[in-house]
């Protein structure tokens, strides 16, 4: 399918799909027109000086959603009233880039006062992060307002580990109502990035506790991330999650699932579970960059739109770190 049939059917989805809810694609046109090119600008400007901005940005989206929804709570610090989701164990020195949101946050106040919700920032950040890695572009659908708590509980339980099996992975997207298309098409955000050598280690030395490697680790990477990753070495040290365009949007992390060359066990899984409905998937995103372009796309409008509020509900933060008089 080509790029421009591709947005057009995103588009398409986008206005008049199933999962469209109560939010739309142009809930902004008349109070806040510029809110896309503001928050790409300020993405564009921080990409100068960090790479990795991209794919953080979208985690933070990705990390949001599944806990209450898409609702910002993730990026609520700690007050006397809320206890933050920033300090939970998939979260806790992981999860970045709320500089940048601040800066997003700030110039918006600028233009529309009061007006586009931080987790609508977060759809459009994820958004233009990976348009901007030279991915799909899509009507990223607005309308959430802000919540006024958050679930530290929820994220400790609900996002999905580098460590984990397929089958609790798959639970996990079902139970936010994603499929296991959306569950490989989602992964492929991996396709850009960095993941510290905690989120792996245990691959590279003992594995589920057999004091061997991972055995569907490709064994020339995995003698190269032993180089990055000592076992007595630093658990901070990052490493590229996609070898091969570490920067770039692409397909190549199907390709890279193919050759035993995923960072993680539950990248590594969707390939290499026996008989996993996951394989024919990545198969097909491996040999096909605009089916899993279309597929992402459907798949961040779908996540995007897990248990929004909407209408009355929540508010509109002013500051992102905390809620309205907090």
């Amino acid at each position: 399918m080509s790029t421009p049939v591709l947005v057009a059917v995103v588009l398409f989805m986008a206005m008049f799909g199933p999962s469209n809810g109560q939010l739309n694609a142009t809930f902004y046109a008349s109070t806040c027109p510029n809110v896309s090119s503001i928050v790409r600008g300020v993405i564009q400007n921080a990409l100068q000086s960090d790479a990795r901005i991209g794919a953080s940005l979208i985690r933070l989206h990705f990390h949001d959603c599944f806990v209450n929804g898409c609702d910002g709570s993730v990026l609520l610090d700690n007050s006397s009233s809320i206890v933050t989701e920033k300090d939970a164990g998939p979260n806790v020195n992981s999860i970045r880039g709320f500089n940048v949101v601040d800066n997003i946050k700030t110039a918006l106040e600028n233009s529309c006062p009061g007006i586009v919700s931080c987790a609508d920032i977060l759809a459009i950040a994820a958004e233009a992060s990976v348009s901007l890695s030279g991915g799909p572009t899509w009507n990223v659908l607005l309308g959430r307002r802000d919540s006024t708590t958050a679930n530290r509980a929820g994220a400790n339980s609900n996002l999905p580990t580098p460590f984990e099996s397929l089958s609790n992975i798959t639970a996990k997207f079902s139970a936010v109502g994603l499929n296991t298309n959306d569950l490989v098409a989602l992964s492929g955000a991996h396709t850009f990035g960095r993941g510290q050598c905690l989120t792996f280690i245990s691959r590279l030395y003992n594995f589920s506790g057999t004091g061997n490697p991972d055995p569907t680790l490709n064994t020339t990477y995995l003698a190269t991330l032993r180089q990055s990753c000592p076992q007595n070495g630093s658990l901070t040290t990052l490493n590229n999650l996609d070898p091969t365009t570490p920067d770039t949007f692409d397909n190549n992390y199907y390709t890279n699932l193919q050759n035993n060359q995923g960072l993680f066990q539950s990248d590594q899984e969707l390939f290499s579970t026996s008989g996993a409905p996951t394989i024919t998937i990545v198969n097909n995103f491996a040999a096909s960059q605009s089916a899993f372009f279309q597929s992402f796309a459907a798949s961040m409008i779908n996540m995007g739109n897990i248990s929004p509020l909407t209408g009355s509900n929540g508010q509109i933060r002013t500051d992102c770190k905390r809620v309205n008089g907090g």
